[in-house]
């Protein structure tokens, strides 16, 4: 080999020369950012991670208290039976709207020709009818009354038409 030669004798040498003095640093860099990066640093002094500091930042912010507070009976702290509202009252409120005056076709409290059809179906379907909504009526179910009082309600309505629910 004389003087003015090079260890690299062929295209494909030369390209393998090149891409490793590409990748090689590359791969170094990453190693050694993930490495120096894994370290844990903590400031002299500090308390950041002990057991103790970790555990008040994570605790919950509030808690469930299932006991009753002192003097009052446990039926009554925990919500004891909710009294179901009346059939007129729930009528009042939710139905008159459109049931006393007609609106859309609905029918009106106490017209028995109106109501007689519905009635001969049952409460069962009356019920769900005001539940799911029927037509232009809405669906009643899971608004402010439970399922139980817009069945008082339904009742109410349909007795004023002559229904004995």
């Amino acid at each position: 080999m004389s003087e003015h030669d090079t260890p690299i004798k062929t295209p494909k040498q030369l390209i393998i020369a090149v891409v490793l003095a590409f990748v090689i640093p590359i791969v170094v860099i990453v190693l050694l950012t993930k490495y120096i990066g894994a370290m844990t640093k903590v400031g002299a002094g500090s308390s950041a991670l002990t057991p103790e500091s970790v555990a008040e930042r994570i605790k919950p912010v509030g808690r469930v208290i299932t006991e009753a507070p002192a003097g009052v009976a446990p039926s009554a702290a925990a919500g004891g039976v909710k009294k179901v509202r009346a059939g007129s009252e729930v009528y009042k409120a939710q139905c008159a709207a459109c049931h006393a005056a007609g609106a859309l076709g609905a029918p009106k409290f106490g017209d028995k020709a109106a109501w007689a059809a519905r009635i001969g179906k049952g409460y069962e379907a009356l019920w769900q009818s005001a539940l799911k909504g029927k037509g232009a009526m809405g669906a009643q179910g899971g608004g402010a009354f439970t399922d139980a009082e817009i069945g008082e309600s339904v009742k109410y309505l349909a007795n004023s038409a002559g229904a004995s629910f």
